[in-house]
């Protein structure tokens, strides 16, 4: 009997280890589920979405074992391939419909995000995704990206990992949508994750150096000055390079054995930029077509976290 009720709790044990594994893995799998090709992986979001679909067939997991939110985002996956497929037969002419219909609800999104109703905006988007033929590429790039402006302000940094991550696999060439890169590397660093943050703003500021972008080129492509503060604080948060920022003074120790350093302090706080200084001042910087609109300075610009600066752009 008492065997029995240990395997029972042990069998209990496994099942919540296994719940919390899955709540973990799955969203970030779903968010890398649209990424074509990376390197020599060719179909990689492909791959995923079998695994995934597998995941909760098999019958050592199964959609019973798995709990309730894991399962409902990779049945939504799994909707939105089969989306995929029913669009493929559709007329052109539907398509470009469902296209302009997106459009419309996108710039209702960005009239309320102007006007301070950051929520509403991001249900626009979420609304425009939802119309949004599934292959035209470059304008989900540009909602996900937008939506995940957003979660940055309403203090939701997973949610605008996620939305920047799926930005970024759906954007061709892969990792490269500077706005996205930017905006991740922020989410990572109001959770205090400094390398993460800082990997991404780097990456930005080469998409950024790269940008042929005239009011850019003007500026002899600078690195701006957000973006290098943002850099600087992750490498002292990181300890990167410690021993040189102690040799040129950069991290004052006390002690002889140096155990206790003072970085120096950031009091950044959020800072309000033009899409200038992201990217492009007209059509987004690496290529969307011509449903992009010409940015402007946002007005929600708001009071950070006492993580770093905060570029508030009004989404394009």
């Amino acid at each position: 009997m008492n065997y029995l009720f240990t395997e029972e709790i042990a069998s209990e044990d496994l099942l919540s280890e296994f719940n919390a594994v899955s709540d973990k893995v799955v969203p970030t799998l779903i968010d890398l589920a649209e990424i074509t090709t990376l390197g020599d992986h060719k179909k990689l979001g492909d791959s995923i979405i079998n695994a995934l679909e597998e995941f909760i067939q098999s019958p050592g997991t199964g959609r019973n074992s798995i709990s309730s939110r894991p399962k409902e985002e990779i049945e939504e996956l799994l909707a939105s391939r089969q989306r995929l497929k029913w669009e493929k037969g559709m007329p052109k002419e539907d398509l470009h419909i469902k296209h302009a219909a997106a459009l419309v609800v996108k710039l209702e999104g960005n009239s309320l995000f102007s006007s301070g109703d950051i929520s509403g905006a991001a249900s626009k988007y979420s609304e425009a995704l939802a119309l949004c033929p599934m292959r035209s590429k470059k304008e989900r790039v540009v909602l996900y990206s937008n939506r995940a402006q957003c979660h940055l302000l309403l203090q939701q940094p997973l949610a605008a990992i996620s939305d920047a991550t799926r930005a970024l696999c759906l954007h061709n060439p892969v990792n490269r949508h500077a706005r996205s890169l930017w905006r991740r590397a922020q989410a990572y660093d109001m959770l205090g994750l400094a390398k993460e943050s800082l990997l991404d703003a780097i990456l930005f500021i080469n998409e950024f150096s790269q940008s042929t972008d005239p009011d850019l080129s003007l500026r002899q492509n600078k690195v701006p000055d957000y973006a290098e503060r943002l850099v600087k604080k992750q490498m002292r948060a990181a300890w990167l390079f410690r021993e040189a920022a102690i040799k040129h003074g950069g991290v004052q120790c006390e002690g002889d054995a140096g155990d206790a350093c003072r970085q120096d302090s950031d009091d950044s706080e959020w800072e309000t930029a033009s899409e200038s200084d992201v990217g492009n001042d007209g059509k987004d910087e690496l290529g969307d077509d011509d449903f992009e609109r010409k940015d402007r300075h946002s007005k929600a610009s708001k009071k950070g976290t006492g993580h770093g600066p905060k570029i508030v752009c009004l989404p394009v």
